[in-house]
């Protein structure tokens, strides 16, 4: 069972940036998409970003298109999130995820937690 672990969150001010990694104990497949879900307080998991490991091929929530930005590094097995301008409704807790299909992850990391104050 391949494990992934998050990492990259913490307190930012809003406006501001930072960059969640995940990495990945075994490397996916061509056919895999990895990407990240996020939880708010009180709410359901919900879509962020996902990246297709064969071709790259990415896909965004609307609520963050244009300001976060995903990608991979292949030989290190990992997925960023990079995130700019960031708001206070992007508080939550972040989750990475392994799936077949964009936005249907079947594996889960532990999440870390991002807080947008000021």
């Amino acid at each position: 069972q391949v494990q992934l672990a998050e990492s990259g969150g913490r307190v930012v001010q809003p406006g501001g940036s930072l960059r969640l990694s995940c990495v990945a104990s075994a490397r996916p497949y061509s056919s895999h998409v990895l990407g990240w879900c996020r939880q708010k307080p009180g709410k359901e998991r919900e879509f962020v970003s996902s990246i297709r490991w064969g071709g790259g091929r990415t896909y965004y929530a609307d609520s963050v298109k244009g300001r976060f930005t995903i990608s991979k590094e292949s030989l290190k097995n990992t997925v960023y999130l990079q995130m700019d301008r960031v708001t206070p409704e992007d508080t939550a807790v972040y989750f990475c995820g392994r799936g077949s299909s964009p936005q249907e992850f079947r594996v889960w990391g532990q999440g870390t937690q991002v807080t947008v104050q000021g």
